[in-house]
């Protein structure tokens, strides 16, 4: 293996997907946007972000004949495979459905079903917000105490065992979750600053402790 892991961005259509994969390569990957499935399988790791409506996002990965192998890849990752990381919709994405697209499937890693954001608070949350989280996870190993991160999102995931993160938007929140090497975050890293870079970092370490 190589000093820079590789890192395989599914590439289907939706959002910036540039910016995951410029923060990727600072944090040291060597990251390619692709959707091609072979490049998937042999990467080191891979990443699925995600923006805008989770209906839109899944029909994507229908359309662009990604969506089967993204399920494998995460319900392989959860059982100790191949690191997978989700960003935002991506993280929405690996749950049954979402109640802000009724009807479209959803990955179906985690039997739950996403929810709309309640209280009484401005949707959707779009603003850098404190995480509370479980400093011990090798996810967010090294992150200072009272970190902020940057959210943007109108429905969020219930907060189940997986959970390693939380924020405080009207109620507690689900920020991050974590199933043996599937790793998930509804906050944005590569918008969300040195705690951003930091956990990025982190997805890296786990995939080069996956390779030994």
């Amino acid at each position: 293996m190589t000093s820079r892991p590789t890192v395989a961005i599914f590439d289907y259509g939706i959002g910036n997907l540039r910016s995951a994969q410029k923060a990727l390569e600072f944090a040291g990957a060597e990251a390619i946007l692709t959707n091609d499935k072979s490049i998937l399988k042999e990467s080191d790791g891979v990443v699925l972000p995600g923006v805008g409506a989770f209906g839109r996002c899944a029909e994507a990965l229908v359309e662009t004949e990604l969506f089967s192998i993204a399920a494998s890849m995460a319900e392989e990752a959860a059982s100790g495979a191949k690191p997978f990381l989700g960003i935002c919709i991506g993280m929405q994405l690996l749950y049954n459905g979402s109640d802000e697209s009724v009807g479209t499937k959803g990955l179906g890693v985690i039997n739950e079903q996403v929810r709309a954001i309640e209280g009484d608070v401005k949707i959707p949350q779009m603003q850098w917000n404190k995480l509370k989280c479980n400093f011990k996870h090798p996810m967010l190993k090294g992150i200072e105490e009272d970190p902020w991160v940057y959210f943007v999102h109108s429905y969020s995931a219930p907060i189940t065992e997986e959970s390693v993160a939380f924020c405080d938007y009207g109620s507690d929140l689900n920020a991050a979750i974590a199933i043996n090497n599937l790793w998930a975050t509804q906050f944005h890293p590569e918008k969300s600053g040195k705690t951003g870079m930091r956990l990025l970092k982190n997805f890296l370490s786990l995939l080069r402790s996956n390779q030994e």
